[in-house]
């Protein structure tokens, strides 16, 4: 029997999750500063770049822990720090040169904090992968950014230190750096696509890939306890996923896909959300569980199959690429609501 809709293992990911939020905030906060306050126009631009890559980055992360499903909030220690940091970044105590190496060591936690999620995801589960996998994204450039400031903090250091100009040549050893960077990476964390612009299809398909996934971990599952976990997130999964949709998606394409097609859509998912509850009360180790289980995914299946080619069809037809990337703006947000509101019932 399902006793909770949140595994430990997977709470400490989306605490962690969140924590990273609320560091990327305060490096977006510092870097405003920083070029508020820089008069030197060559690191001013590559502060501007960073900015821009860091604000794309946010709308990354809020992607990846939304297809998580976990809405946590950050470690309380990490909320102190950030308060600590914000209260430095204003003060006068410190130099610039040293508010700026206080910021690449943040960035060095925030690379740190990618990679951690990173491997215990491959432990916990390959739903897990399959939804942080736009963090490859924001580690590739939080570590590019990291060497652009050992650069930066070279200039600036000397400038304090001796009121002289360095070697120029830094520039030159941070561009060698990165482009190492990139080799080592691979170009399947290089790609710079912003995943907060994708279109709802786009959206969607994410949430019905990670569903399949999760009925196969908990098809394939020898131990009682993962099979539990995994369905645990099945339901979290596949409760927030058909209420965001009939929230946002169903009325918004109901004009042109037809009242009877849409209808069908509700109707499908009503009745998953009535074998989900009756799933949630048995063993998963039964015969009854596993029988519901199968009932439950060919439905799920073609549903899938149908919204992603006819209703997914009729959106390319009838809605602007502006109108697609706003309904997954807004299917993620009623998600991301849905998402906290059950994590607050669930404490």
């Amino acid at each position: 029997m399902v006793t909770t809709l949140t595994d430990a293992k997977r709470a400490a990911i989306g605490e962690k999750l969140a924590s990273m939020r609320a560091v990327q905030n305060l490096l977006i906060a510092n870097e405003q500063q920083f070029i508020s306050e820089c008069s030197d126009s060559d690191i001013r631009d590559r502060l501007q770049d960073m900015l821009r890559d860091d604000q794309k980055n946010l709308g990354v992360l809020e992607t990846v822990i939304t297809q998580y499903g976990i809405q946590a909030q950050p470690k309380e220690n990490v909320q102190k720090m950030v308060e600590q940091v914000q209260s430095l970044m204003k003060g006068t105590e410190l130099s610039f040169y040293e508010k700026v190496a206080q910021h690449e060591l943040l960035k060095h936690a925030q690379v740190m904090s990618g990679l951690l999620v990173h491997k215990a995801g491959q432990l916990v589960g390959a739903d897990v992968e399959a939804a942080i996998t736009p963090l490859n994204t924001v580690n590739f450039e939080n570590r590019a950014h990291q060497e652009q400031l050992k650069g930066v903090l070279e200039v600036l250091g000397t400038r304090e230190l001796t009121g002289q100009e360095p070697d120029q040549g830094v520039w030159g050893r941070v561009q060698d750096a990165m482009a190492a960077l990139s080799g080592v990476f691979g170009s399947a964390v290089t790609q710079s696509s912003d995943k907060s612009d994708m279109n709802v299809q786009d959206v969607i398909r994410m949430d019905h890939q990670k569903v399949n996934v999760l009925f196969g971990e908990i098809e394939n599952a020898k131990d009682p306890q993962k099979a539990q976990e995994f369905f645990g997130q099945l339901y979290a999964d596949l409760s927030v996923h058909s209420e965001a949709e009939e929230q946002v998606v169903y009325p918004a394409v109901r004009p042109f896909y037809g009242e009877k097609d849409v209808q069908e859509l509700y109707d499908e998912q009503a009745e998953f959300k009535v074998l989900l509850n009756g799933l949630k009360s048995l063993n998963p180790t039964s015969s009854d569980f596993k029988a519901r289980l199968k009932q439950l995914k060919d439905g799920v299946m073609d549903h899938v199959r149908q919204e992603e080619s006819t209703m997914f069809a009729a959106i390319r037809n009838n809605c602007s690429t502006e109108q697609q990337e706003q309904l997954a703006t807004q299917f993620k947000e009623a998600k991301k609501q849905l998402q906290t509101k059950m994590a607050q019932s669930n404490r």
